[in-house]
């Protein structure tokens, strides 16, 4: 683990309703997860800002894969597995299934997006260099992170798009909601 991975666990271990998540997900087992972006990051900046822990977190955000099954219903017993793992959390978890977004995209955002193969190409895609970040707590108490674009923008409080996905409109929507929250932050236009 690199010094800034280090970093990362150590603000998650310090944040005790973060931890307390990331034990409860490691029920999601067998299927592949992380705890990703918003929740996260949101801790980085906090502690970076000086704000207290929590500040601006609206929910948790926590993807599994299993191209098994890409019916809805085999997605909502997951969710229904995650209300019990969750039960007593204080925000809103939202489980999504990253093998089926690619049937709800198109008509959620007008976009066609072809099939995730891995949570990994998911996170590849998701809006910001900051923000394609997934963490998971391993049953022996291994960190397993994945952040395609390093973590110094993160630490930086550098706000950078990644093209993959978005539009430039909704880059902008993004960073103007986070800036709002958190000023000290800096956006790389578009």
């Amino acid at each position: 683990m690199n010094e800034q991975q280090q970093r990362l666990t150590e603000l998650f271990i310090r944040d005790t309703l973060l931890m307390d998540i990331f034990k409860r997900a490691q029920g999601l087992a067998p299927f592949p997860y992380y705890i990703g972006a918003g929740c996260l990051v949101q801790t980085v900046w906090n502690e970076r800002t000086g704000r207290e822990p929590g500040y601006g977190i609206s929910d948790i955000d926590i993807i599994y894969y299993d191209a098994s099954d890409l019916s809805y219903a085999a997605e909502d017993e997951v969710i229904a597995k995650g209300r019990e793992l969750f039960d007593g959390i204080a925000l809103p978890v939202d489980l999504k299934n990253q093998a089926r977004v690619h049937l709800w995209y198109p008509q959620k955002f007008g976009v066609e997006i072809n099939a995730y193969l891995s949570l990994e190409a998911a996170i590849d895609s998701w809006p910001t260099t900051v923000t394609s970040l997934g963490v998971r707590l391993e049953l022996n108490g291994e960190w397993k992170i994945y952040a395609p674009f390093g973590l110094e923008d993160l630490f930086q409080l550098i706000l950078r798009p990644n093209k993959a996905l978005i539009s430039e409109k909704i880059y902008e929507a993004k960073t103007q909601k986070w800036k709002s929250k958190w000023p000290e932050l800096t956006v790389v236009p578009w």
